[in-house]
């Protein structure tokens, strides 16, 4: 079981002059949950090496049990520390991708070619496709064989715009995760603002927010595992 976990290289909160990045407990709770099952796991991000860290996510009453496990353990940090380059990944290597969300995702990776090529690919190839909370954005221009977008007509979540109005970055980000997947022709649905919600639909899974990022990979693994 190999899966690709593809994390964001941008590190600027639009013009605030403030750091983003990937959020830690969505990439640390996915991660210890497909290595714990025994997967093989390659990190990339567009540019390669130690993608940027929301320095947000790093603070006391962001942390997790998977996010302290990630603080002891010098292995995780240090492939972490060392992602391939996006565009040097191919689809045919791997069972599935993941996309772990922070706000880094919706400057670069929803705008990069190689990445909407991957999850294409990926997608026509029968893979599963996971993202959560930011990370659903990456879908923003991906088509399916019919040249739709691929969200149109399934369901799907993501971080919802009263959770961004939560964290006062409505006028900060690019767009608004919700309104986007709406726009497209998505069947957007939520849960609770902070709580764990997840949809599957086919080869498409989603979680909402940071809270979702753990089930969001244990629905992964099941869909691997059908």
């Amino acid at each position: 079981m190999k899966i690709l976990m593809v994390l964001t290289s941008h590190d600027q909160l639009g013009n605030t002059g403030k750091k983003t990045g990937f959020w830690l407990e969505e990439f640390a709770a996915p991660y210890y949950t497909f290595k714990d099952a025994g997967a093989q796991l390659t990190l990339a991000s567009p540019k390669g090496g130690q993608p940027p860290l929301d320095p947000k996510s790093d603070e006391p009453d962001a942390q997790t049990a998977a996010t302290d496990r990630f603080h002891k353990d010098s292995a995780a940090q240090s492939a972490l520390a060392s992602t391939v380059v996006l565009s040097s990944v191919k689809a045919e290597d791997f069972d599935a991708v993941f996309y772990p969300g922070g706000h880094g995702p919706l400057w670069d990776l929803t705008e990069d070619k190689h990445s909407i090529a991957l999850i294409e690919a990926i997608y026509k190839a029968g893979k599963p496709v996971a993202t959560v909370c930011h990370a659903p954005g990456v879908l923003r221009h991906v088509k399916d064989a019919d040249g739709q977008p691929l969200v149109k007509g399934k369901r799907v979540t993501g971080f919802s715009n009263s959770e961004e109005e939560a964290v006062q970055l409505t006028d900060v980000v690019p767009f608004l995760v919700e309104d986007e997947l709406k726009a497209k022709g998505g069947i957007y649905s939520k849960g609770e603002d902070w709580a764990s919600y997840v949809t599957t639909d086919g080869l498409l899974l989603s979680g909402q927010n940071p809270a979702s990022s753990e089930a969001t990979a244990e629905a992964l693994l099941a869909k691997l595992k059908m």
